[in-house]
């Protein structure tokens, strides 16, 4: 049976002498329509190496197919399974689940983790960048204390985290910086509202609330954590 639909389900009319992609499967019964959407969503989740957005995501199944419910079902399916597809910076992605983590690092095999090795101060300056974006290296300075290096901010953006936000309204009209898709991706948040508690980061020694209102009030910033 699965076969014979994998089959039928790559007929495609005919434009110009180019063959399209069948994406209704209207030749197919409901049940093995849907079937068939679910197993090419998630082939191409899996295959992909970055979150799949619902853009990408409807390229492959019928106009009218709920992408949502597809996701669902799909979870549904693997809720037995050491793996999940989970929401992540806008799209949806293959994770591990957390409870194997230990398994994954004790065998030492590669994995597709975007993860990258942060020095304590850079894992400190993407944080208030995370939180206080768009912002300035200036205002990061201000903010630790100390001089935040060109190369601490140039480090990050190699590590496709962080990204050019727009020119501050201060004079000289800095340059400012935001986080990216990949930052979330690499964290595994759906959006910055995701982002962990204050209270946590201020535990950590990582960023300091005080330091956070201070820049809040100062100037636009107040936009922190819109997506």
């Amino acid at each position: 049976m699965a076969g014979s639909t994998a089959t039928r389900s790559k007929r495609g009319s005919s434009v110009g002498g180019e063959r399209l992609y069948d994406r209704e499967l209207e030749e197919l019964p409901p049940e093995l329509r849907w079937r068939e959407w679910m197993l090419r969503v998630e082939a191409v989740i899996f295959a992909s190496a970055e979150p799949v957005s619902r853009e990408t995501l409807a390229r492959v199944v019928g106009k009218d197919c709920s992408i949502d419910l597809l996701i669902d079902d799909l979870r549904e399916e693997l809720w037995s399974r050491p793996y999940d597809i989970v929401p992540v910076a806008g799209g949806w992605q293959h994770r591990s689940r957390s409870a194997y983590a230990p398994a994954i690092r004790a065998s030492q095999a590669p994995t597709r983790s975007s993860s990258v090795a942060l020095s304590e101060h850079e894992a400190a300056v993407l944080a208030a960048i995370a939180y206080l974006q768009p912002v300035t290296r200036g205002e990061l300075s201000n903010m630790f204390g100390k001089e935040v290096s060109r190369d601490t901010i140039a480090s990050l953006r190699d590590a496709g985290f962080l990204g050019s936000g727009p020119r501050s309204p201060t004079p000289g009209a800095p340059y400012t910086y935001v986080t990216t898709k990949h930052f979330l991706s690499a964290f595994g948040l759906e959006t910055l509202r995701d982002l962990p508690d204050l209270e946590g980061l201020e535990d950590a020694g990582l960023l300091s609330r005080q330091a956070l209102e201070g820049h809040a009030a100062s100037g636009p910033e107040s936009q922190v954590l819109e997506d």
